[in-house]
């Protein structure tokens, strides 16, 4: 963030404008949008060079021209730094997607892979700049790198396309066979001498790999392996999981009786490997329950041992070993603990606590370095924009056994979204309330911008998915959430975490099996009720929201409550639990989860499973009275697009409600495009707006903004007296002014025209017909004294504006130059410098006639004002005696930044303070 620096000759009354001028000028405006949301910044994939004296890093961005997100590499050096700041350079750009940096065994270099060439390529940076190196093509694609050895890569891969395969290709035949056990795209892992050029495969699965770790000593390799193709048979079979000895060849099936392992990492011993694993009451169908921390060790006769944590609710965003020890996230409902697990002889862990201060509950670890000397994190909360930390490792005090290591050094080390960081962010708070079974739940609860204590607000929920989901008190916003842009319109944003939500323990998750909806929303309704006993809201404006779950509950809320909801905006949610069944590509473990089995199950009597139709909304749709808009992407196997056909069918044909309903082409159960998760954004705010703020924008869809008409419309709402541009006060016609920003200076729609400029200068004449024109020949000192006039006129502060203010206009003024009354629009053609000197031969003596009528041309934005005639028509001074912006006879050259350096044509625009 820049800083004003002071000038001490300077008068505090001075510094104050020149600092307001700063921040009023400033062209981002200081609301939070949908471009803004999910343009947000964050550190990703981050890896620390082998001496710890850098790392790398993934940024995310949006490209427009292909209409996708994109990431690229950066580069921290925690050897250098500028003005206090860790230097961070930017390794990769344009198009395409950079990811899975890593650095060589040296660390000069940096091997990655692209989306460029088909994503078939390695490549390599050099830490000391450069252009990327292709490194080798593979024509069969290149996966999840990973150092064998100093200069042997492992990857995933296939071996190609089979005859049956070509053959199906050439014969352009695109059916899709469903089931088929016959033919696989089997991935495996294989290894790539990057010196010899050399591929060999190192596992022979039959079935394809879809996660695999090595140990740091080359020995070891854990994988796991898909039992199901494109169209998984859904719950049947599970994962298998083999271990690999590469020295000695040997292979062996593992973990054959966990429930959905999964985040392998080896220890720095090599003498075994953590692992995480599901603990759920309905394995066989790997129902939703709480994670728990497992250790494998080579040397045990166990081989496997459930790691003690000494904690009920599980772990929550997994864990990162430092040597052989872990740092484990707990779960801890809303928040998210930090805990140490110290590895001690015989497998047995000693617990510490790890204390931040104020960051805990809100850290997530995003790196540890090899040695385990350093840690890379990030601190943030659901006001609190991600902030992140370097920072030493200290295990001294464990070593002593007084509490568990501790972070020393802290710096904060890579700096993003300063932008956001100056925007009005929402207070919030972890509520909590009494919900199902008179039991405990939280969510966040996000204030409305400028709350008042004692006044009642519209309440909006915003409901996570999963729905073994969790919101915690960390920054969320997104395309599908955004707190913040619904606390700016003034409402309460209450996301809860019902019952079935993860990281409250097991029985909180599996509460809602065999009887799904009703805890929820009691839980939702008791948070509403809970909100309304304290005064915050008012009952009679409130609406829902959520996408996947969050949807599929704010259906059943619009059915059983339909006067309840002013508006609705369920994405992806379910409507028909029997079609879900055979549709969703886990409809099968889902849905016999939580509804108790198939649904020709025989229940309570019946010949089928009763749930499938008394859980449906699909058969009580005709109750909605709610205005409701349906989202849907056309690819999603999670919750598929013809639920959305079925919804939207019930509330048009039962026409109780206004109802829209919009599917996105191609995309997933997550929208994926920036255009499709702009305009979801866009819609779902303008069908809020209309529905419960009452806030309906006039929009005729005949009108163009960017024409001929739109501007004389424009015009049209201006002041006048007697056919003359301004306003008249006290007898005086004056400029008139917008303000910039709220409580902040104003400035002259139009510079100031014959006409006013009279009112001033009694001996001043001009034609009736120029009244309207820009005063123009007017020297600096007349220009002031104008303003001077105008102040002791009107009792308020009037000046030409500051050296500050007059850069950012000039800036504004170049970029609309050529698009205004200069030389380069009335030339009549695109205008070269060559052809300047003649057409100014031309013009000669006749400059003045060129001038136009004040607002000839579109106005130009200046914070929220509508300026005219910035660009062009006459320069304008500003008090210390530069100009802004070009006159009539000026050439405005595209490669130069300056303005006009003749005041022959000099009028002023003023600025109100």
């Amino acid at each position: 963030m820049r800083k004003l620096k002071y000038i001490q000759s300077a008068s505090w009354l001075l510094l104050c404008n020149l600092a307001l001028a700063n921040i009023l000028f400033a062209q981002e405006s200081k609301k939070w949008t949908p471009e803004k949301i999910i343009n947000t910044e964050y550190l990703s994939s981050p890896a620390f060079s082998p001496d710890n004296s850098m790392f790398v890093w993934t940024k995310r961005k949006g490209v427009k021209e292909k209409d996708k997100f994109v990431s690229d590499i950066y580069l921290t050096r925690l050897d250098l730094k500028k003005e206090g700041k860790y230097r961070t350079f930017q390794l990769t750009q344009g198009e395409d997607s950079n990811y899975s940096p890593l650095f060589s065994k040296d660390g000069e270099s940096i091997y990655f892979l692209s989306s460029r060439d088909k994503g078939k390529k390695l490549w390599k940076l050099s830490i000391f700049g450069g252009e990327p190196e292709e490194v080798h093509e593979f024509k069969n694609g290149i996966s999840d790198i990973n150092w064998l050895n100093d200069s042997t890569l492992l990857y995933t891969s296939n071996e190609g396309k089979t005859l049956y395969e070509q053959e199906q290709e050439e014969s352009k035949d695109n059916t899709v066979i469903v089931e088929d056990e016959e033919h696989w795209t089997t991935t495996r892992v294989y290894s790539f001498d990057i010196k010899e050029k050399s591929i060999k495969r190192i596992t022979d699965n039959e079935k394809p790999v879809y996660t695999y770790q090595l140990s740091s000593n080359g020995k070891w390799l854990v994988i796991g392996t898909s039992q199901s193709r494109h169209y998984p048979a859904d719950a049947n079979p599970d994962p298998k999981f083999y271990l690999y000895n590469l020295e000695s060849g040997n292979k062996e099936q593992i973990l054959e009786d966990l429930q959905t392992p999964g985040s392998f990492t080896f220890t720095a011993d090599n003498l075994g490997f953590y692992f995480t694993a599901e603990l759920s009451s309905d394995p066989e169908w790997n129902g939703a329950g709480i994670t728990e921390l497992y250790y494998f060790d080579f040397m045990s006769k166990e081989r496997r041992k459930k790691v003690d944590i000494d904690w009920d609710w599980g772990i929550s965003r997994g864990f990162d070993l430092s040597g052989n020890d872990a740092f484990i996230s707990l779960a801890k409902g809303a928040t998210v603990g930090l805990a140490y697990l110290q590895k001690g002889v015989d497998a047995v862990w000693t617990k510490y606590d790890i204390n931040l201060g104020e960051k805990n509950d809100h850290t997530q670890i995003l790196s540890i370095s090899k040695d385990g000397s350093k840690i890379l994190y990030t601190y943030s909360t659901a006001s609190k924009i991600p902030t992140y930390y370097i920072a030493d490792i200290d295990k001294t005090a464990r070593t002593l056994k007084k509490s568990g290591p501790v972070f020393k050094n802290e710096e904060e080390v890579v700096f993003l979204n300063d932008d956001l960081k100056k925007l009005p962010i929402a207070r919030s708070e972890v509520f909590t309330w009494k919900g199902w079974n008179d039991e405990e739940v939280s969510g966040l609860l996000y204030y409305p911008e400028d709350y008042e204590e004692g006044k009642k607000y519209p309440l909006i929920l915003s409901i996570h998915g999963g729905p073994s989901g969790v919101d915690t008190d960390s920054w969320s916003e997104r395309w599908s959430t955004y707190p913040q842009i619904l606390s700016q319109k003034g409402a309460f944003v209450l996301k809860p975490n019902y019952h079935g939500s993860s990281n409250y323990g097991l029985e909180f998750v599996e509460s809602i099996k065999k009887n799904y909806y009703d805890p929820e929303l009691t839980d939702i309704l008791n948070g509403i009720e809970a909100l309304d006993k304290k005064g915050m809201i008012d009952k009679s404006q409130m609406g829902t929201m959520g996408w996947s779950n969050g949807a599929i509950l704010t259906i059943m809320l619009t059915v059983r409550y339909p006067e309840m909801f002013k508006v609705a905006a369920p994405g992806a949610g379910d409507v028909n639990w029997t079609s879900d069944f055979g549709t969703c590509r886990f409809g099968v473990s889902f849905d016999q989860s939580y509804f108790g089995g198939a649904p020709w199950d025989d229940t309570d009597g019946k010949t089928y499973n009763e749930n499938y139709i008394t859980k449906s909304p699909l058969f009580e749709l005709e109750k909605v009275k709610t205005p409701t808009i349906i989202f849907h992407g056309s690819e999603d196997r999670a919750v598929p697009r013809d639920q959305g056909w079925e919804y939207y069918r019930a509330l048009q044909q039962v026409d109780e409600a206004p109802v829209r309903f919009l599917w996105f082409p191609g995309q997933p159960h997550g929208l994926q495009k920036i255009t499709h998760q702009l305009r979801k954004m866009k819609e779902e705010i303008a069908w809020i707006d209309k529905y419960l703020f009452n806030k309906e924008e006039e929009k005729n869809e005949a009108f163009k903004k960017e024409s001929p008409l739109a501007q004389i419309l424009a015009l049209s709402k201006l002041e006048k007296s007697n056919g003359n541009f301004g306003v008249m006060k006290d007898g005086v016609l004056i400029p008139q002014t917008e303000v910039v920003k709220e409580d902040s200076i104003s400035i002259g729609v139009f510079e100031v025209t014959f006409a006013q400029y009279k009112e001033f200068d009694n001996n001043f004449t001009f034609a009736p017909v120029d009244a309207n024109k820009p005063v123009s020949g007017v020297s600096l000192e007349k220009a002031k004294a104008y303003a001077t006039w105008l102040s002791e006129k009107t009792g308020e502060k009037y000046r030409l504006p500051s050296t500050k203010e007059a850069e950012k206009l000039q800036k504004k003024a170049v970029k609309v130059a050529d698009k205004e009354n200069t030389l380069n629009y009335l030339a009549g053609y695109k205008l070269t410098v060559d052809d300047v000197i003649e057409l100014k031969e031309k013009i000669e003596g006749k400059e003045s006639n060129l001038i136009k009528e004040v607002g000839n041309f579109k106005a130009t934005k200046v914070g929220e004002a509508d300026v005219y005639d910035l660009g062009g028509n006459v320069t304008e001074w500003a008090e210390d005696g530069s100009t802004i912006g070009y006159n009539a006879s000026d050439f405005a050259d595209s490669t130069e930044t300056t303005n006009s350096a003749d005041t022959k044509l000099a009028g002023f625009r003023i600025i109100k303070d």
